[in-house]
């Protein structure tokens, strides 16, 4: 469907003979008008002319009617006009101006009243609408200039107010109708532009028009300005501006000029009469349609007065117009009211929105935007009208957004304003400035809160107390105001390159403030609560909602570049590196700005450290010259510090040097003066002051001034300035100095002569219009105006804008703020409850995440762990080692724990919120994160302790069984005994299985429906949480993060083991006041938490072997705390520690760097008391077999025997004695697991002795009155372990030969390192109180000793007696020992039967034999005697006794036989030696086996002489006591 179009379907013909009609018939209404109607007189001149008649001249009445007549003129024009176009067909053929004409005459003439000039100009609208005036029509540019003049002159007579106001409307429809809707406007003049617009904007300017008026001409001037102002983007700039200075040398179309009257009285009821035709409406009001104070354009009579048409407007009509609403904005003119700034703030604001964007390439109309427009929009921002104050904020808003490019200063002041204004109040007291100090010649002015321009930075603690240039107090905004202030400053703020045009244009600009820092910290800040005493709790929320939403803005902007969506740094603009040197030395500078106001001689030496000073040294530039330069073009100094340092008498060439850098060529003292004050405060000491004084007077002088004759008569005139500019500004002196009193004062100064009055008038003149105003004193609309100036001078210089949505400096902004802005997010998301903030503040995390890991900065990763997992209430402060007894219900098949935790956290939705987001996050950025694993497994932890983890996170991995779970409850505390049965954990038996499963000892509370569901939600929150994926991932981790981890993990653990058993210990000690809780008796009751923390760090270690290197140490040091104090903890966690101890010695196995290691974990487990051992003895050797697999890992004897200690401390127990059997078996058996090195050799030794004392320590000793067998059956498996212990020993014999080979040991040495071991591990074993390991131990040390292949050197008897001195007479006499006969009374006569046997068979073996070497055995044979004697006299059996007797009989033969013992005889050949012996041997022996020797040995009856005694056993042996190995 085709919608018609609005264009009129009628002849243009009709409708000017149409509106012909209609206005005279409005016209023949009003009886004046319609006497008029049939009088034809304008024509008769005409008339006659044509005729050739001559026409008098009219008469005297006629003359006097002249009224009349105009009326017939009025109403003959039209008459006219319908003759002229009665015959013509196409009335387009016809000039314009001469169609309109007789409305416009119309419309201009004060005949007319309000209805006949309404439909007058009904006419005109008519013809816009129906295309009568169009842009082809003929003569437009001359009917243009009568319209614009023909409204702007409009004067009729007025009747009712409501009546005149319609024409007013119409006069603005027409206005309207020609520049905006219709397409003739382009073809106006400038000059008929600034017409038209000066008409409405009188209008709506005008207070004693109605509401209605006012706002529909307002709409109008907006709609036109939207309208012209479009045409700046179709202008040539530089045309433009070339042609306006042009125009302005030679106006060639009149001059350009608009003006809104300003007398405005109270609005009022229209009068009825008028004056000259002019209602009062628009002749006595504040705004009329004309300008008396100009000219008004020349009247077009008809379409005969054309004039030349005019170039289309441009340039200089929109100048104008900014002009003069630029003008009206001044707040400082009284002429003007709120309301009427109110309008044009309206209307500028259209004009920025439409042509802003260009306005910049018009250096003309930016200069105006610039200075004073800013200047006017900034004070109309302290407005104290909320309408004015809306309006102005709304269209600085618009400046900025529009043309912020060249407004970079201009918008550092207004932010730096605004947010002095909306930040928190400081709490301490203002300290007021000092004023009016007699000894300063200039008062300070008094102060009215204006902010002040400079750039200041009070956010830099680099020095606390140190004192910067102080800014002046701002009231602070409240109420409406401060919500209207936060909006502007939020929409000014959201475009996505916002912060980083701020960072980059201020804050890297050493003259400029830190305005991205000081806007983060201030919406930092004001996320939290501000109390003030005028905000309600819905301003104040709202106030907070947009500071975050701000922040949130910028970290989401940050984010989207991080991502990729940024812009590349132009090539024309600085480059990024010499920003941010400028940021670095900004930095520098700003310290010792601080530190030279805190005290300049540590400031200018830390600007000297840092190279900011004296590095410019030259010929031309001295020390003193570079400080003074650095002191000159620093900002951020304070002045009066500054005045007080240059003008100490020490610092005089300082002084010279520093007034020496200012250019006072050609420039009047009084402005040289001014420039000198500004840099720095005039100190308060007559003398400082009269020392800068005589300083400029020298310098100034030097430049040559004009008309000064004297270096003395500056110094005077320097004097007389300061004075002067206090005398003529001082609110406190009432009588002025006039220019007569000036001139006296300063009479005969001039090398004895006067100045000229015209000189001295020009610097009273110069004071007088503009005081110099000192720094520190810039308050109040005096300090604004010099502040102002300030910052023109410096937009100058600063360059321009720039802005680019650059990533480049994202990694400094966001190291910059991180912290305050990561806090900020968490308190909104704990503090806030509105949904859509939670879901902001949840993605702010996120994204702060995010950006973590692209910068790479894990303290911001773990900033945002830790103020989330506040949030998630999962951290327990104090989290108890006993676990209640919660319920457990069943719920879906599934077995549900109800716990405290699980109900409190259930309930807690945004706790919820923040552990979802917390582990999301978490999950996948686990490189990122440091300090923060504290946190999570923490949580962790308090989550295993109420049943919550998922079941992969409760288990724990074992050499023997596989995988358990970890109780959460333990039984008693005392260590767990002995067990034949096999099983997973020998130190579970006493303790709960299942982590879930309730004691039977306790009252299980019931579980309510309610704390059901809650538990319920909690388990379904921990499933999104994803737990067991972040614990999956944990193994994937690089190196930093993984030590990170493991050392959160061990802190905790520490905390819950080593030093919670400080702390109790040395709680029961002070308690007590005794020392018995650190010797070992206070043991901490068992912690589930401990065990969970010790299996999760082991656990991921494990998985992670490829970074063992870096985790073993954090690793170990835990681990040899725990078993260095093994005694003070719980079984469970102790094995634990010893699992993993071995579970981490397989991985380090592996490691040749790291192999040490293993030896130094064994032996920390061959040190665990025996008790403790004994509870891990089966994962001990299950771990060290695992170790040996590799054979690689053993290579000496230190470690041999190492891995021999750890495994001696598992042969008492059952389980694990069996298996360490095996291993050792293994060994020394032959096939491929056969393992027999020199190394191990005496190793295996010591085990398998340690075995057959474990044999031993199975035999109880008979108790009297019970029928307890003394010896267990052979078949038991202790005794069946130590009898084979025994069989291997002796077996081992047969490696002695080839290590004796492989090593090519001497004789001698092979028996001290193969040998001698062995035969005393079964000589010591043959004392066993296992009567089987026992006779099998004596057997085979005889099979041993007196077999063929034992090695020893037969020339080194004292190897055979140390066979005898070490190995049998300790046997003997630890047989004769009565403890010994307790353990196996029925056994051990036989045993001593063999050991006798075994002692005779030895001595005729090693002592007896042919080829012995010939030594003194007499001492020997005498301790031999002494030990028989012993056995007979112990057992007093038949048995021993003859077995004794038997045995003897045969050394004493053989030794006969061998010549050794030798009886007397007749002929006594026996050498000393066997004389001896026999007697020796004849006295012992009758001692118990008495004629034993004769009968043996019969001799000869000798008769004895007298005198020989008979040896005593004492005497004759020195030594008779055996020495005991």
């Amino acid at each position: 469907m085709t919608i018609p179009a609005t264009t009129c379907q009628v002849s243009k013909k009709h409708v000017l003979l149409s509106e012909i009609l209609a206005v005279t018939s409005v016209m023949r209404k009003n009886s004046r008008w319609a006497s008029g109607a049939h009088t034809l007189t304008a024509r008769d001149s005409a008339l006659a002319r044509d005729l050739g008649l001559r026409r008098s001249t009219p008469s005297t009445d006629i003359q006097k009617n002249g009224r009349l007549s105009q009326e017939a003129d009025l109403m003959g024009g039209f008459q006219q006009l319908k003759r002229t176009i009665w015959d013509v067909d196409d009335i387009e053929a016809l000039p314009l101006p001469g169609l309109i004409g007789p409305f416009f005459a119309l419309v201009r003439s004060p005949l007319s009243n309000g209805p006949i000039t309404s439909a007058a100009l009904s006419a005109l609208h008519t013809f816009f609408v129906c295309d009568l005036i169009s842009p082809t029509s003929i003569s437009l540019e001359p009917a243009l200039v009568e319209l614009s003049s023909t409204v702007s002159h409009c004067k009729f007579e007025a009747s009712d107010s409501s009546g005149d106001e319609v024409v007013l409307l119409k006069i603005m429809t027409v206005i309207h109708d020609c520049i905006v809707t219709s397409g003739v406007g382009a073809f106006l003049g400038d000059v008929e532009i600034c017409e038209m617009l000066e008409t409405v904007l009188t209008t709506a300017c005008q207070m004693r028009l109605s509401e209605i008026l006012r706002r529909s001409a307002e709409s109008t001037m907006v709609s036109i300005v939207r309208t012209i102002f479009g045409r700046l983007h179709a202008l040539n700039p530089t045309a433009e501006e070339a042609m306006l200075l042009l125009n302005e040398e030679e106006p060639q179309h009149g001059e350009i000029s608009m003006s809104v009257s300003a007398n405005v009285t109270d609005a009022g009821n229209f009068p009825l009469q008028a004056s000259e035709g002019v209602p009062s409406s628009t002749q006595q009001d504040a705004v009329s349609l004309e300008d008396p104070e100009r000219p008004a354009s020349p009247e077009v009579e008809g379409p005969s007065q054309a004039l030349s048409p005019p170039r289309p407007y441009g340039l200089p009509a929109l100048l104008e117009l900014l002009r003069v609403l630029v003008n009206i904005l001044d707040p400082n003119d009284q002429v003007h009211t709120d309301s009427t700034r109110l309008t044009a703030l309206g209307i500028l604001n259209a004009a920025v929105e439409t042509s802003g964007t260009v306005m910049g390439d018009y250096p003309s109309l930016s200069a105006l935007i610039l200075d004073p427009g800013c200047k006017y929009l900034f004070q109309l921002a302290r407005s104290d009208n909320s309408f004015v104050l809306q309006a102005a904020l709304r269209t600085i808003t618009t400046v900025f957004q529009t043309m912020r490019k060249h407004l970079k200063l201009q918008q550092e002041l207004y932010l730096a304003f605004s947010i002095d204004r909306l930040a928190a109040p400081p709490q301490s007291k203002l300290i007021s400035s000092k004023r009016n100090n007699p000894t300063s010649p200039r008062p300070g002015t008094p102060a009215t809160g204006t902010p002040i321009l400079g750039p200041v930075d009070t956010e830099l603690e680099l020095d606390k107390g140190s004192p910067v240039p102080s800014r002046p107090p701002v009231q602070p905004a409240r109420g409406d105001t401060r919500d209207l202030m936060l909006e502007t400053l939020s929409q000014l703020c959201r475009h996505p390159s916002s912060m980083v045009d701020l960072y980059v244009n201020y804050d890297c600009d050493i003259n400029c403030e830190n305005l991205f820092e000081r806007l983060i910290e201030f919406l930092t800040k004001g996320v939290y609560p501000w109390q003030y005493s005028s905000a309600s709790d819905t301003q104040q929320l709202h106030s907070q909602y947009l500071c975050l939403d701000l922040l949130l803005a910028f970290v989401n902007d940050m984010t989207a570049r991080a991502e990729g969506r940024s812009e590349p740094w132009a090539s024309d603009f600085i480059l990024p590196d010499s920003l941010m040197q400028d940021k670095s030395r900004k930095k520098l500078v700003l310290t010792g700005a601080a530190r030279f106001n805190s005290k300049p001689k540590i400031g200018i030496a830390f600007l000297e450290e840092n190279k900011l000073i004296y590095s410019d040294l030259s010929p031309e530039v001295s020390r003193t010259r570079s400080l003074a330069i650095f002191l000159k073009s620093c900002t951020r100094l304070d002045k009066r510090l500054l005045g007080d340092y240059i003008s100490k008498p020490d610092n005089l060439e300082l002084l010279k040097e520093f007034l020496g850098l200012f250019d006072f060529k050609d420039k009047p003292i009084a402005d040289a003066m001014r420039e000198m004050l500004e840099s720095f405060r005039l100190p308060g000491e007559s003398q400082q002051i009269n020392r800068i004084t005589e300083t400029f007077a020298s310098i100034y002088f030097a430049s040559g001034p004009a008309e000064i004759k004297t270096e003395d008569a500056v110094y005077v005139l320097a004097y007389s300035v300061i004075m002067l500019n206090t005398d003529l500004h001082n609110p406190q002196i009432r009588k002025r100095m006039t220019i007569e009193d000036y001139k006296r004062n300063l009479r005969g100064v001039n090398g004895g002569t006067n100045f000229s009055p015209e000189y001295l008038q020009s610097i009273y003149d110069s004071i007088r219009k503009r005081e110099i105003v000192m720094p520190e004193e810039h308050t109040g609309q005096l300090g604004f105006e010099y502040a102002w100036k300030e910052l023109l001078a410096r937009s100058r210089q600063s360059g321009p804008f720039l802005m680019c949505n650059s990533a480049l400096f994202d990694l400094d902004m966001f190291k910059t703020v991180w912290k305050p802005l990561i806090s900020a997010i968490a308190y909104a998301f704990i503090s806030f409850d509105d949904d859509y903030v939670i879901q902001r503040a949840i993605s702010g995390f996120r994204q702060c995440a995010t950006l973590a890991g692209h910068f790479h900065l894990p303290d911001v990763f773990d900033f945002v762990v830790v103020s989330l997992s506040q949030a998630t209430s999962l951290l327990s402060e104090n989290l108890p080692t006993q676990v209640p007894n919660y319920p457990v219900v069943e719920v879906e098949g599934q077995s549900v724990t109800v716990s405290s935790l699980s109900v409190k956290f259930g309930t807690n939705f945004k706790g919820q919120l923040a552990a979802v987001v917390l582990f999301n996050i978490v999950n996948g950025n686990g490189n990122a994160l440091r300090e923060g694993w504290t946190q999570i497994f923490e949580m962790f932890q308090n989550l295993f302790m109420h049943s919550l983890l998922p079941t992969r996170m409760l288990q724990m991995e074992d050499f023997l069984g596989g995988v358990t779970m970890i109780p959460l409850r333990g039984g008693q505390h005392s260590r767990p005994a002995p067990r034949s049965d096999g099983g997973l954990l020998s130190a579970l038996s006493s303790y709960l299985m299942t982590p879930y499963g309730a004691s039977s000892e306790n009252l299980v509370p019931e579980a309510t429906d309610t704390e059901v569901e809650s538990t319920m939600c909690t388990i379904d929150c921990i499933t999104s949480c994803r737990l067991d994926e972040l614990y999956a991932q944990t193994i994937q981790l690089d190196s930093e993060a993984l030590v990170a981890a493991i050392r959160a993990l061990e802190a905790l653990a520490h905390e819950r083991t080593i030093t919670k058993w400080k702390q109790e210990s040395d709680e029961l000690t002070t308690a007590f006041n005794t020392s018995s809780a650190g010797d070992g008796t206070f043991t901490l009751p068992y912690d589930p938490a401990s065990v969970f923390l010790l299996e999760t760090m082991v656990s991921i270690t494990c998985q992670t072997s490829r970074y063992i290197e870096d985790l073993w140490p954090i690793l170990f040091e835990h681990l040899s705390a725990l078993l260095s104090a093994s005694t003070h903890y719980s079984v469970l966690l102790i094995e634990r520690a010893v699992v993993a101890l071995l579970r981490l010695c397989l991985i380090l196995a592996q490691k040749k760097t790291l192999r040490d290691q293993v030896y130094v974990s064994l032996d920390l487990i061959a040190g665990l008391p025996p008790i403790v051992a004994n509870s891990v003895a089966e994962q001990i050797v299950a771990g060290v077999t695992l170790i040996l697999q590799n054979r690689d890992i053993v290579s000496s004897q230190t470690e041999w025997n190492l891995v021999f200690a750890a495994l001696r401390s598992t042969t008492s127990h059952p389980e694990a004695a069996r298996s360490t059997f095996d291993l050792v078996l293994s060994f020394v058996t032959d096939g491929q697991s056969q393992w027999m090195t020199p190394d191990n050799f005496n190793g295996l030794i010591t085990i398998l002795d340690e075995f057959a004392n474990s044999a031993g320590q199975s035999i109880m000793v008979p108790q009297r009155g019970r029928r307890v067998p003394s010896q267990p059956p052979p078949n038991t498996p202790p005794i069946e372990r130590g009898r084979r212990a025994i069989d291997i020993l002796y077996d081992m014999k047969r490696f002695i030969a080839p290590f004796a080979e492989s090593t090519g040991l001497q004789t001698g040495q092979v028996w001290r390192q193969y040998c001698l071991p062995l035969a005393l591990s079964l000589g010591k074993q043959s004392t066993n109180p296992s009567r089987l390991v026992r006779h099998t131990a004596i057997s085979q040390l005889q099979r041993l000793l007196l077999g063929p292949r034992f090695v020893y050197d037969e020339t080194d008897h004292g190897q055979a007696e140390e066979i005898f001195n070490s190995i049998i007479f300790p046997l003997i006499d630890e047989l004769l020992k009565p403890q010994v006969q307790q353990f196996d009374p029925q056994g051990i006569s036989e045993t001593r039967l063999r050991a006798s046997a075994l002692l005779c068979k030895a001595f005729m073996h090693f002592e007896v034999r042919e080829n012995r070497t010939k030594s003194d055995i007499r001492i020997l044979w005498i301790e031999i005697l002494d030990l028989l004697d012993r056995l007979i006299n112990a057992g007093k059996t038949e048995q021993l006794y003859e077995a004794v007797s038997e045995s003897l009989k045969n050394v004493v033969l053989v030794m006969n036989a061998a010549n050794i013992l030798v009886p007397p005889s007749q002929e006594d050949q026996r050498d000393e030696h066997q004389r001896t012996l026999w007697t020796a041997t004849q006295a012992r022996l009758e001692r118990f086996l008495p004629g034993f020797l004769i009968e043996v040995i019969p001799t000869p009856q000798l008769q004895l002489p007298p005198s020989t005694p008979v040896p005593d056993s004492t005497s004759a042996v020195p030594a008779a006591a055996p020495s005991t190995a």
